[in-house]
């Protein structure tokens, strides 16, 4: 079994994909899916604010703005962000910590298509009689009052979707806690393994009030049953505590593998170890803590009380010490550094400006007088975008070019990812920063349209503009993919130069055992420790080289998730008289997940191994 094997034709590498349970090639399904989905919800916010350009726009209709604003915030936060860093999450972190794999390749496999089925089943709402129209957050008032299947396709798509991502959460923390190499302790892992870990553990926490929530939706719109319908003894404000419980915890799944990229990222361009490493670890496990402490912060205007706001507001401004303690952490690793400004660094520098201006504005709104004049404005939505794409997407964006060598063996082009960053970062600034403004002028969120000579007027324009400065850095990045592919060189190990972890230590391109022999960990950046002591091959071992076992393949993931896409839509329509294929539908998929779970229960399904000898054969890449 050699990772040189001749290449295969196209119907044969699409199977290999669709039965893939190799960390390396699921991260590239995932960043896929998680491009086509931010795609998606790029093209939405480009129509939210082409309608917002001028007063009394009329290019899209109140009823389309309602749906596209609800698609767009749904799509970005759980189909777009969460995914691209699963995609870098399951492309380094095995390789970070030495192992060949994760702990559960088939819930790898099973975890992504559950997102990517429960993403398309959301957007089919779009072909089908209408997207979901109560905002992203859903309040349970206007989604049990929204007519047609709007909801419902966004209860069960996001139900879907959402057990993808606990299953990809449980495998992380199994891989990190039982799978690190010899040598590799807790306090000698990689801050991107670490902030892994801890969204992990978020993750594992959060979504559960997630499912909940959407649980006792789909019961209240499919089954008449009334645990948010106040008229009938339910409570509304139930849903926003089960909602925010997931919510505010969510803004830390998806910040703090950004912070773990940038922390990867800039002991490399300034070649000095990290800042602070310990403090770092703790910074992080002490954010994923507080993260649950604040959620009611979003809630301030519903009437909890005194006693509980002003709990919540001490809690949301604590949270900005540990986050602060980052911050000129990175700093100091900057300082009296010989900085390389590559591309991933130049997002890594537009990064702490930008989210320190969110952190910010975040401080601002938790003192609940002032959330209370500021709620439901656009100073919230500038505030959230400044944290969202100050913080994530440059974070995305940075390690697109960062770790593109070790998914694909290619550099991307670095003049044009600096035309890209420089159209990106004037367009996000330009679109957002002017929002405060427009917020503190008394411009509600989620309006369709504004009258004229209110001073809104050019304000809204220049926010508009920088939209589109943002959709050119996109195309840019999109145009210098499609360039390396096709005339991209082979850029082998190491291609930085300045690597200081496991994954930049294996040849090019990465065999899909990834390590011959397990790594022996003697230290904090264990590769940049062997380099220095002249190990030319970048690693010391802890054992000799003999057989690999290796999981198979299997399509069970991909059937079992098909038969709850079925099952979905027999649910959504068994309350129309109209559709007595409902219950049908219903009945097969389930029978179709069923059986797919039967039969992986009853197959001896033992994997195969690689031989000492093939191992000795295979070069493993190009150095």
């Amino acid at each position: 079994m050699s990772s040189t094997a001749k290449k295969k034709g196209f119907g044969a590498t699409i199977w290999d994909y669709l039965t893939t349970v190799d960390h390396k090639k699921i991260a590239i399904l995932y960043l896929l899916a998680g491009t086509l989905f931010f795609v998606i919800g790029g093209i939405e916010a480009m129509l939210i604010r082409i309608q917002l350009a001028k007063p009394d726009n009329d290019f899209v209709s109140a009823g389309l703005f309602n749906e596209i604003i609800t698609m767009h915030g749904t799509t970005m936060i759980f189909l777009a962000a969460m995914p691209l860093l699963f995609a870098f999450m399951n492309a380094v972190v095995p390789l970070q910590i030495g192992a060949r794999d994760v702990a559960f390749p088939f819930l790898n496999s099973l975890g992504f298509w559950l997102f990517f089925w429960g993403g398309i089943f959301l957007n089919l709402s779009w072909f089908l009689g209408g997207a979901p129209d109560a905002g992203w957050t859903s309040y349970a008032s206007l989604s049990l009052a929204s007519a047609g299947h709007g909801i419902d396709f966004y209860a069960v798509g996001l139900q879907i979707a959402g057990a993808g991502t606990l299953i990809s959460g449980i495998n992380f923390i199994v891989t990190i806690v039982n799978m690190r190499a010899p040598g590799m302790t807790f306090m000698r892992m990689p801050l991107m393994t670490w902030t892994t870990f801890i969204a992990s553990a978020l993750i594992l926490f959060a979504f559960p009030p997630l499912t909940i929530g959407l649980f006792f939706l789909i019961f209240d719109r499919m089954f008449g049953s009334n645990f948010f319908d106040h008229t009938m003894g339910g409570n509304t404000i139930i849903w926003e505590h089960l909602f925010w419980i997931f919510g505010h915890p969510e803004v830390y799944i998806l910040v703090l593998p950004a912070f773990g990229i940038y922390s990867e990222i800039i002991p490399v361009f300034a070649r000095k170890r990290l800042f602070g490493y310990s403090s770092m670890v703790f910074a992080t496990i002490l954010i994923g803590f507080l993260g649950f402490m604040v959620w009611a912060h979003h809630m301030f205007t519903v009437g909890l009380g005194a006693t509980a706001n002003a709990i919540f507001a001490i809690a949301t401004m604590a949270i900005a010490v540990p986050t602060g303690m980052k911050v000129f952490n990175w700093l100091c690793t900057m300082w009296g550094g010989s900085i390389k400004v590559t591309t991933p660094m130049l997002y890594a520098l537009g990064f702490i400006p930008s989210f320190v201006a969110g952190g910010v504005t975040g401080v601002m709104q938790a003192a609940a007088p002032v959330d209370y004049q500021l709620h439901d404005s656009y100073f919230i939505v500038a505030h959230f975008h400044y944290v969202i794409v100050g913080g994530i997407v440059l974070a995305l964006l940075a390690a697109t070019h960062f770790y593109w060598p070790i998914m694909f063996n290619r550099m991307l082009n670095e003049t044009l990812g600096k035309i890209t960053f420089v159209f990106f970062f004037i367009g996000f600034h330009l679109t957002f920063f002017i929002q405060h403004f427009l917020g503190l002028m008394g411009m509600p969120r989620r309006v369709f349209t504004y009258l004229p000579n209110q001073g809104l007027d050019t304000f809204n324009l220049i926010s508009t503009v920088g939209a589109f400065f943002m959709a050119i850095g996109v195309i840019l990045l999109v145009i210098n993919v499609i360039i390396t592919s096709i005339k991209g060189q082979p850029c082998g190990r190491d291609p930085w130069g300045d690597g200081r972890t496991l994954e930049w230590a294996i040849p090019q391109p990465i065999p899909f055992y990834n390590f011959k022999q397990t790594p022996l960990v003697r230290g904090l950046d264990t590769f940049w420790i062997e380099k220095m002591e002249g190990n030319k091959e970048g690693m010391s071992y802890a054992e000799p080289i003999s057989d690999i076992h290796m999981p198979n393949n299997s399509f069970i993931p991909f059937v079992m998730v098909i038969g709850l896409f079925v099952a979905g839509f027999g649910a959504l329509y068994n309350q129309d008289a109209d559709k007595p294929w409902s219950l049908v539908a219903l009945i097969v998929g389930l029978a179709i997940t069923l059986g797919a779970m039967i039969v992986r229960s009853l197959k001896d399904d033992l994997g195969y191994h690689i031989h000492k000898e093939d191992l000795l054969n295979d070069k493993g890449g190009n150095e």
